[in-house]
């Protein structure tokens, strides 16, 4: 027999759909004053395997290296290996912009990485997402308003998210819209972002620019 807090949780997860809820972090204080767990290193500091991959990140980073990148340089053969991979998912991916920068928009909500959304956000507006999708996702909805293609790239990422598993409904509309290739590079976006937002939310980076964060905790349900 369960305990009776088990049985608690049972019904209130039993009651959450397929919406944002189910990733829903756990909501932290943090202190001005608390010690960084991860400082954010300063080019002085860098020894000659991290110059040159920050000097490649510089080149096309809007937070310089700060984010997940500050995290990738303590570890810089990784750290490059994974910027390459970075590389063809950004800018030479078969995805189309605006439903590659939406899937790294879902990841950055499903873990509430302050940093990817200030990051992606206007670059995923400027790609073509409507802005009324952007702000269901933000508030933890699903999208009312998605075209097709959008649809299929939000329930093939929470199918991912919920269940670890892609429903055969979900892949069927995946198929009818996407090539193998894309369908690989989606898979692929999702999972590196996941990364990126793990290294961030590991290192609590806070909003670059130290601005209020866009992102606030999901309700529960």
């Amino acid at each position: 027999m369960l305990p009776r807090r088990d049985k608690c949780r049972e019904k209130i997860q039993g009651k959450v759909g397929i919406g944002l809820m189910l990733r829903m972090p756990e909501v932290q204080v943090h202190f001005a004053d608390k010690e960084q767990r991860f400082p954010l290193l300063k080019l002085e500091q860098l020894n000659d395997q991290q110059r040159p991959f920050a000097d490649e990140v510089l080149k096309v980073s809007s937070i310089g290296i700060s984010g997940p990148f500050n995290m990738m340089l303590r570890s810089p053969v990784m750290g490059q290996r994974m910027f390459a991979m970075l590389d063809y998912l950004r800018f030479n991916t078969s995805v189309p912009r605006k439903l590659n920068e939406f899937a790294i928009l879902i990841q950055a909500r499903l873990w509430t990485s302050q940093v990817a959304w200030t990051a992606h956000y206007p670059r995923a507006l400027k790609a073509g997402l409507p802005q009324a999708v952007a702000h269901d996702l933000k508030v933890g909805k699903r999208p009312a308003s998605m075209q097709p293609d959008e649809a299929a790239v939000y329930d093939l990422c929470m199918d991912l998210a919920k269940d670890h598993v892609v429903s055969d409904v979900t892949f069927k509309k995946a198929r009818e819209l996407f090539s193998d290739q894309q369908i690989v590079d989606l898979i692929t976006v999702s999972g590196v972002y996941t990364t990126l937002v793990m290294l961030s939310n590991t290192a609590e980076d806070a909003t670059p620019g130290g601005n209020t964060p866009p992102l606030q905790p999901l309700p529960a349900r």
